[in-house]
């Protein structure tokens, strides 16, 4: 009986994307392509595998008794030919697509692309900004690693909290609030820019103010932390922003920093990733290196055990961010 074992790999991409569109582009095939390879598993398994309804395809029983089994087999597949070699920084070639958010990048981006030059000279980074829409690159490998305020829900994702943050107020020298204790009247009662990647002119803490019985003053929404600092520094508005990644670049631009007179939950940060790079050595090395980044602003006290849906990763190793 002559086996066709690359319809494993299909079987598993076509189970975990749930469609065929996603499964093409995960394994970079055409959609027809895939269609036509979805009809060959239908017709070694017997079974209909993904089966339409409405706009969506599900997966059948059966699809849903193997997907476990199919996964564990392709991975199996993919360490024996992998083998255990032993991972040489010094002739790694390759390139690693990295999500931060952008006060993320600007204030670990630099350590971490110093390490990964020093270590493995041949290995490139991508840094890319948040979208504006929740996206499945990581899903389909076209993002190697994000960062992430909340835990990922999709059970073949892993994850790893690496430390917390806290928000604080961000204000021109000699601005009113600076003078005198503050309060939240007096805080809501001020001229607010928010930091928000989708435009939005309220989040948390507007809620927490309502609690309290007081209404923000917003003026303006900034995409990103960057865009947001210099537009505080010759005017009487106020940004809030977490106080670790962006403690150098407020002490750059000379701003006071206030706490914040509310009481709101500190905010998490996780790496995310794909389980596809549990075996993965270049990639574990990878994490590695962004924990560390990350660690020397966070600091080491905020070292987390490695989560996810299903077991940890070998290496040890979204609340949506603004």
């Amino acid at each position: 009986m002559q086996l066709d074992l690359n319809l494993l790999t299909a079987l598993d991409a076509l189970l975990e994307e749930g469609s065929v569109a996603g499964a093409a582009a995960r394994l970079h095939v055409t959609s027809p392509a895939m269609s036509r390879t979805l009809g060959r598993i239908r017709r070694a398994t017997g079974d209909q595998i993904l089966v339409r309804t409405g706009r969506a395809m599900v997966p059948t029983p059966y699809a849903l008794e193997i997907r476990a089994e199919v996964h564990g087999l392709v991975h199996q597949a993919h360490r024996l030919l992998a083998g255990e070699r032993e991972l040489d920084l010094t002739s790694l070639g390759r390139t690693f697509t990295v999500r931060w958010h952008d006060a993320l990048a600007s204030a670990c981006g630099p350590a971490l692309l110093a390490a990964v030059n020093r270590q493995a000279p041949g290995v490139r980074l991508r840094l890319f900004a948040e979208s504006n829409a929740d996206t499945p690159e990581l899903r389909r490998g076209e993002i190697d690693l994000e960062s992430s305020t909340a835990e990922p829900s999709a059970p073949d994702l892993r994850h790893q909290l690496v430390g917390e943050d806290h928000l604080v107020l961000a204000v021109r020298p000699g601005h009113p609030l600076t003078e005198g204790p503050l309060t939240p009247e007096r805080y809501a009662a001020a001229g607010h820019v928010t930091v928000s990647r989708r435009g939005r002119l309220r989040d948390p803490v507007d809620d927490a103010l309502a609690v309290l019985g007081y209404e923000r003053q917003v003026i303006a929404a900034a995409p990103s932390t960057a865009t947001a600092l210099p537009l505080v520094l010759d005017t009487d508005l106020v940004v809030t922003v977490p106080q670790a990644v962006t403690g150098s670049a407020l002490s750059g631009l000379g701003l006071r920093v206030l706490p914040l007179p509310l009481t709101m939950p500190p905010i998490p940060l996780h790496l995310v990733w794909h389980r596809r790079h549990d075996s993965d050595r270049a990639h574990a090395w990878l994490r590695a290196q962004a924990r560390s980044a990350l660690l020397a602003v966070f600091g080491d006290e905020h070292r987390r055990e490695p989560v996810d849906g299903a077991r940890p990763s070998p290496a040890g190793d979204r609340q949506e961010s603004p």
